[in-house]
């Protein structure tokens, strides 16, 4: 029961108790106990929101505790809320380097608007987030690092309070020396390319931020443990800065072996994100494998009786040691028999071919800012048909060629946890071209056989992605995350006689996983769905998706990251753009978990539920589904 309260109704101020609830059969996950301790917190509290709404005086004045028969309790509250102040004239002194209107616009306060303190404060000094906007951290990161600002209430008349918000430049510190310590594996020169804070620079405050969350985005680096000394020398107006950093687990290994298709498939993968390929002739260094030059190294070999596949991976994320431009490669090799499931025998005059190979260079920009990237990918496959059916195909038997070339601008400021990132956003605006080998030939292609058609392959993809991360509550480390993503793809064709390629389709619905598939297709994960089940036999020349999901850390601890989710997602398939129905989307929601482990990679189970039907069983809604993810986030 509160007394003396005028400004704020009785209802108002019971919310304003987040921990002290009175007994309500409707308080089911929060139970109405008295608790001292989260009493006088919440007292606190009160007074703080009245002294946000000018009541700069609020206090309380009494409280008591009186006891009832059936063993509950009264609880008094005589509340003083004072008069309610404006703010008056605004004032800067001693600043020279910004003007009053520079610092007016950071201060966001003018005379006339409800006297709040607590806003003040942050607007002045910070309000504990990475990318606050306030004036002390506009000198600080403009090497000021030895300025002071303080606001002063200088007079209060009446209702209205003036401020003079002192300040205090000094002269702007640079930086000495920067030095590591805790990367016992890694090399140095590895995690200082990316640090931007140098020896020479004047210090900025923004400068040691962005240095956490690029040093945090290396595979090998933990996150949750980057740690910045900042060691000031005020004689010769110098800053040393130490970083401490731990390292994790960089090595990934994925043997399994199991029965499947009535055969034994095997499977062996090797990945290793911080190789040495300098040291690979140097038996000393393996320690298994050549360590600590940030490159990535990756082997795997899978076989059964009917089918085989290898591939090899490298990546050199700083090409030349000077710039951050990666250098990317792969080669890979596929082949497939039929198999009779009747006679359970493979007959190896049947078979599918495959063999291929990128290479990719990706260059870090300075503008717009250097959080973009542009992408180049060369790609080519060839695929072999020996008496074999592939749906894709309308033949059994020719060759068909596939060179490609992919473009990518792309802005990433995700973090500052690459597996668990709190804040920034994933754009990415992507096409994928082909030769329009068709418009430079006389052929009639309307009326060629299919494994004529489609000996060369050609296309024009499109695509765009849109991620973005917002802290909803919590302190670091116990953070409510929401992302929200937005996707679209569109598949075309240069000439209509040819048509669009049987190759590179959408295919939409499900866990988004696209193992044992060799038409380059592009997977779509939505839970709720069966795999594929939004898209046609022949998949989609077009889909469109949008998600929402709510993630909340219960660990993340560099050796397992685990965070639960709850998710709302629609999206669809369509054939052709004339049948583009953007608000046409199969819904779902559902829960699921994630644990990261260095050695294994990102796993997780969902649990979704499709509130629509799809292509599989027409008019019948998809219901509950359960998907294990592995490797991708949705």
């Amino acid at each position: 029961r509160f007394h003396g309260n005028k400004a704020f109704k009785n209802k108002r101020l019971k919310k304003l108790l987040k921990k002290t609830k009175q007994k309500n059969v409707a308080h089911i996950f929060k139970p109405s106990r008295y608790r001292e301790k989260e009493y006088n917190e919440d007292l606190e509290k009160l007074v703080e929101k009245y002294r946000e709404k000018g009541y700069r005086d609020a206090q309380i004045l009494k409280d008591s505790i009186s006891w009832n028969d059936d063993n509950t309790i009264n609880l008094d509250i005589t509340v003083n809320e004072g008069n309610k102040y404006y703010f008056g004239d605004i004032k800067f002194l001693g600043n020279t380097v910004y003007t009053d209107e520079q610092l007016q616009q950071f201060l966001g306060l003018s005379k006339g608007e409800t006297y709040n303190g607590k806003l003040l404060n942050e607007r002045v000094k910070g309000d504990g987030s990475p990318d606050s906007q306030d004036i002390t951290n506009t000198y600080l990161n403009n090497g000021y690092l030895f300025s002071t600002v303080t606001p002063v209430e200088t007079n209060v008349e009446n209702d209205t309070i003036d401020i003079e918000i002192r300040i205090r430049e000094d002269e702007p510190a640079y930086i000495r020396k920067v030095t590591l310590v805790g990367n016992e594996v890694t090399n140095d020169h590895v995690i200082l390319r990316e640090i931007r804070t140098r020896p020479g620079n004047l210090f900025s405050r923004a400068d040691i931020i962005r240095t956490i969350r690029e040093v945090g985005q290396l595979p090998f680096i933990d996150a949750e443990n980057i740690v910045p000394d900042v060691k000031p020398n005020y004689n010769d107006k110098t800053v040393d800065i130490e970083y401490s950093v731990a390292e994790k687990g960089a090595s990934q290994i994925e043997l399994q072996g199991g029965f499947g298709g009535s055969s034994f498939v095997g499977t062996l993968g090797l990945s290793f994100s911080n190789f040495s390929i300098k040291n690979i002739f140097n038996g000393k260094e393996y320690r298994p494998v050549p360590r600590g030059d940030g490159q990535s190294v990756s082997l795997r070999a899978q076989a059964s009786r009917f089918s085989s596949t290898y591939s090899l991976s490298f990546t050199e994320p700083w090409l030349g040691g000077k710039r951050p431009r990666s250098l990317s490669f792969s080669i890979f090799s596929s082949s497939q028999f039929r198999f009779d499931f009747v006679n359970r025998r493979v007959d190896r005059n049947q078979k599918l071919k495959i063999v291929g190979a990128t290479i990719g260079i990706s260059q870090r920009l300075k503008w717009p800012d250097d959080f973009f990237t542009l992408s180049t990918v060369l790609s080519y496959q060839r695929f072999e048909l020996e008496n074999f059916f592939l749906g894709t195909f309308g033949f059994n038997n020719g060759i068909s060629n596939n060179l490609s070339l992919a473009v990518n601008f792309g802005r990433n400021s995700a973090g500052p946890n690459p597996i668990f990132p709190t804040s920034g956003s994933q754009f990415n605006i992507g096409a994928k071209v082909t030769p329009p080998y068709s418009l430079f030939s006389d052929k009639n292609y309307k009326n060629l056989p299919e494994e004529e058609r489609f000996k060369l392959l050609e296309f024009y993809k499109l695509n765009f992605s849109g991620k973005w991360y917002t802290t909803l509550a919590g302190k670091p480390g116990h953070q409510l995350v929401l992302v929200s993503n937005a996707e679209f793809g569109f598949l075309g064709a240069y000439n209509n006689n040819l048509g669009v390629s049987p190759f590179e389709r959408f295919y939409v619905g499900g866990d988004g996983l696209s193992t044992g598939q060799f038409d380059g297709r592009q997977t779509v994960g939505l839970r709720g769905y069966e795999n594929n089940s939004l898209s046609s036999n022949t998949g989609g020349t077009a889909y469109n998706k949008i998600s929402f999901e709510v993630r909340y850390p219960l660990t993340l601890k560099p050796s397992a990251s685990i965070y639960a989710l709850g998710f709302a997602e629609g999206g669809n398939s369509y054939d052709g753009f004339s049948n583009f129905k953007p608000f046409d989307l199969k819904r779902s929601a559902g829960f699921g978990i994630r644990i990261f482990m260095p050695a294994f990679g990102l796993l997780g189970i969902d649990f979704g539920h499709g509130f629509d039907d799809n292509l599989i069983v027409p008019g019948q809604k998809s219901g509950w589904q359960t998907h294990f993810i592995i490797g991708q986030q949705f």
